[in-house]
């Protein structure tokens, strides 16, 4: 996949896929006593006890995750302009310590700005998944981004000659 993409570089059934990211139980805690303390996310004792039969990650460090790796393949970088949100998001089952989770994305909708011809809206349809190939989450993100810059034109200069 070619990196630094602008607007005009992508197109509808464009796909890509990103590395890997393995979260800790570590990792989750943090995350789940900093953002999302429920006891399924940062008590091990009531985790194990409670409706996953263990400790897992929220499911919005499991969004923020597939974000990071995405913007880690450089796909998005060079011509975001942020998004405007995202559709359709389901988490389809939990996230456990040491699961490697990456991402593969697919463009389904590129439409230039009607009213900003420098951007344009690019819907991406992505799909997480663990180590074992089952997926873990998937989400529609609208991406606005520049159009690419146009080379200025060379200059030419137009000077007079004296016939002296």
């Amino acid at each position: 996949m070619q990196r630094d993409l602008w607007f005009d570089d992508f197109a509808v059934g464009q796909n890509f896929t990103t590395a890997g990211c393995t979260l800790s139980e570590a990792q989750i805690l943090e995350f789940g006593w900093a953002h999302d303390p429920q006891p399924f996310h940062i008590d091990l004792e009531a985790a194990r006890l409670g409706p996953f039969g263990g400790v897992i990650a929220s499911g919005f460090q499991t969004l923020l995750v597939a974000f990071r790796l995405v913007y880690q393949e450089r796909i998005i970088n060079a011509a975001s302009l942020g998004s405007p949100g995202l559709d359709e998001l389901r988490w389809l089952r939990p996230v456990r310590p040491g699961d490697t989770l990456s991402v593969t994305g697919e463009v389904v909708a590129v439409r230039p700005s009607a009213s900003k011809p420098d951007r344009g809206l690019v819907t991406a349809a992505y799909t997480v998944t663990a180590q074992d190939g089952g997926a873990v989450m998937t989400f529609r993100a609208m991406h606005l981004l520049r159009r690419r810059p146009v080379p200025p034109q060379a200059s030419v200069e137009i000077g007079t000659r004296s016939g002296s």
